[in-house]
């Protein structure tokens, strides 16, 4: 039993890696379906956007407040101008289908999660700054779709309370490891927390980097992480607080690129495993040495 149990693969599964578009599209339709098929060509899964009902997340003062944009001069032409409607989803919606990606969003209010509800996706997420939500997390919850939950500036007692609802309503969840910063510094991941809320929640847990490259998340996929999500971009000098920490096509290609070859080189726990190019290498290198013979 215990050679059975070392000849076993290790068991770090590539992650599900979701692209989050987000508002980095700047309202433009055509900027999303450019990063979708960057997506598609990097490998990711899924795309992910952010959809709100501005004037159920923000107050009327901030709205009417001095905003210069390129919508305009408030922070409700700003607001507005990132958000899609019902007609760019319809079009979001048939694109990720005939390129055979999936698609979900992260809704910051009720009528956003029932308004994503109505197009059939299979997850749904929580952002770190919906954790706290009592309210929404339940509505989401009952959805009873798997759900992304992320966890940044989040306390453990409010980690508590998402997943007693999510256990409480037999929502499928997994938690995503998450800072809160944009970008974040390297020193600043603290990536043994995936270890923690594995060991403390008994769940699958992922990452959701903001970080600039892609050192950080391959670190967390050596942890064994079930998902990564990292934010992109066609060109991080566009308009926008999250393109500065978002990853262009050729760093996609590097991090998914990096992730195949690392799960290919983890390999086996069994000890004495000699390949077929090594025996052949060691009769040349060890002809020298007597008894060369018993050598395989």
């Amino acid at each position: 039993m215990e050679a059975e149990l070392l000849s076993k693969k290790i068991m770090i599964n590539k992650p599900y890696l979701i692209a989050e578009i987000g508002i980095n599209h700047n309202g433009d339709l055509d900027v999303a379906k450019k990063l979708i098929d960057a997506s598609v060509e990097a490998g990711f899964d899924s795309v992910k956007f952010q959809k709100r009902d501005i004037d159920l997340v923000y107050s009327k003062e901030i709205l009417d407040g001095h905003r210069d944009s390129p919508w305009g001069k408030t922070q409700r032409d700003q607001k507005k101008g990132l958000e899609f409607e019902k007609k760019e989803y319809d079009a979001i919606d048939e694109y990720c289908k005939s390129k055979a990606i999936d698609w979900f969003a992260s809704a910051w209010d009720i009528n956003s999660l029932n308004f994503l509800n109505d197009y059939n996706l299979k997850y749904n997420k929580i952002a770190s700054a919906m954790i706290i939500d009592v309210e929404f997390l339940t509505h989401v919850a009952k959805k009873n779709k798997h759900t992304f939950i992320s966890t940044g500036m989040s306390t453990i007692e409010n980690i508590d309370t998402a997943v007693k609802i999510f256990e409480d309503n037999n929502c499928s969840y997994e938690l995503m490891h998450c800072v809160s910063t944009y970008p974040m510094k390297v020193e600043d991941a603290n990536l043994f927390t995936i270890n923690a809320l594995k060991k403390k929640y008994k769940c699958n847990v992922g990452y959701s980097g903001h970080e600039n490259g892609v050192a950080v998340s391959l670190a967390a996929f050596s942890l064994g992480i079930s998902s990564l999500e990292r934010h992109i971009t066609l060109d991080r000098t566009m308009y926008g607080s999250d393109q500065s920490a978002s990853l262009e096509l050729e760093g996609m290609k590097y991090l998914t690129r990096s992730i195949d070859k690392m799960h290919l080189a983890y390999g086996t726990e069994k000890l004495g495993n000699i390949t077929d190019e090594e025996i052949s290498i060691g009769r040349k290198l060890r002809a020298h040495i007597k008894n060369i013979s018993k050598f395989k």
